[in-house]
């Protein structure tokens, strides 16, 4: 894994608080900076690139990529989480959520407690979950009790549907919460795993808006693979600013409640190599912000 670049002297105190920005006809949508859009940056780091573009939060990485999910460095080192609570108290930045809790036939739901603990103490409103398990009503059992375990800490479980898993789209994703009947669970809509789904915005209007905490916004090619590599290499390496890509950003956010905060998930590896990570946070930011102005 490539070491975090710490970016020094970035991190200087605000002279004023920042609003976030955006909305055309729709109000006012915050924005939160995905730890994906720049993987490169330590915590505190993203925190000021976040809050010099006008983001009102940020989203916190915990556990790893890997099924068994590893912690990482902000899950392991209580120092850390400390200089990041100076940091997001210092810039006005709060924690929108924190991921990723897999849930698996054999996932060891104990093991989420430290998450759990790490995700409170940083003040995240919400974790994000996925689930992958040809049985549903198990998923939707395993799915309780992680979100009676969150409970606890005051915190929301967010499920994330995916293309290629056992709960591939919007609609899915809504029945399975369904089954699982508790008060602190909803839906974190991925544009882009809504899009190569195929989802509509009929499908995402016929949901309960209340089931809606946020969603991840990004672009993506209108052309790509079907295969789950290629789902996957765009998912965590090749996203595209909005407005740069083929999906109907416009009609899902209309599908949307208004106001929703929107969390810009905008890996671009290719990109990272000639562009560093506060310019292309700005270039993220200014792009939302061109898109919610034309709604």
């Amino acid at each position: 894994m490539a070491r975090r670049r710490h970016l020094g002297t970035i991190w200087r105190r605000p002279s004023g608080s920042v609003s976030p920005r955006g909305g055309g006809r729709r109000g006012m949508n915050p924005l939160s900076l995905s730890y994906y859009t720049v993987p490169e940056l330590s915590p505190p780091d993203m925190v000021t690139v976040a809050a010099d573009q006008g983001c009102a939060h940020v989203g916190l990485r915990l556990l790893g990529g890997q099924p068994d999910g590893d912690p990482m460095p902000l899950l392991a080192d209580p120092a850390l989480r400390r200089e990041m609570k100076r940091c997001m108290a210092d810039r006005g930045v709060t924690a929108l959520d924190a991921n990723t809790a897999r849930v698996l036939p054999h996932t060891d739901l104990d093991a989420f407690r430290p998450f759990l603990e790490a995700a409170a103490e940083l003040g995240a409103r919400h974790v994000l979950a996925t689930g992958d398990d040809p049985d549903g009503g198990r998923l939707a059992a395993r799915l309780g009790r992680l979100c009676d375990d969150a409970a606890g800490f005051g915190l929301t479980v967010q499920f994330e549907f995916v293309s290629w898993m056992s709960v591939p789209s919007a609609a899915a994703a809504a029945r399975l919460i369904g089954r699982v009947g508790r008060p602190n669970i909803g839906i974190a809509l991925d544009a882009l795993h809504y899009d190569r789904s195929g989802g509509t915005p009929a499908e995402v209007a016929a949901i309960p808006p209340g089931l809606f905490a946020y969603m991840h916004l990004c672009d993506a090619p209108r052309d790509h693979g079907t295969d789950r590599d290629s789902l996957l290499h765009t998912a965590v390496k090749e996203r595209l600013f909005p407005g740069d890509g083929g999906i109907d950003l416009a009609g899902l956010l209309r599908a949307l409640p208004p106001g929703l905060p929107l969390a810009i998930e905008i890996p671009t590896a290719t990109l990272a190599r000639t562009m560093d990570a506060p310019a292309r946070v700005a270039r993220a930011v200014a792009a939302t912000r061109r898109l919610l102005a034309a709604l």
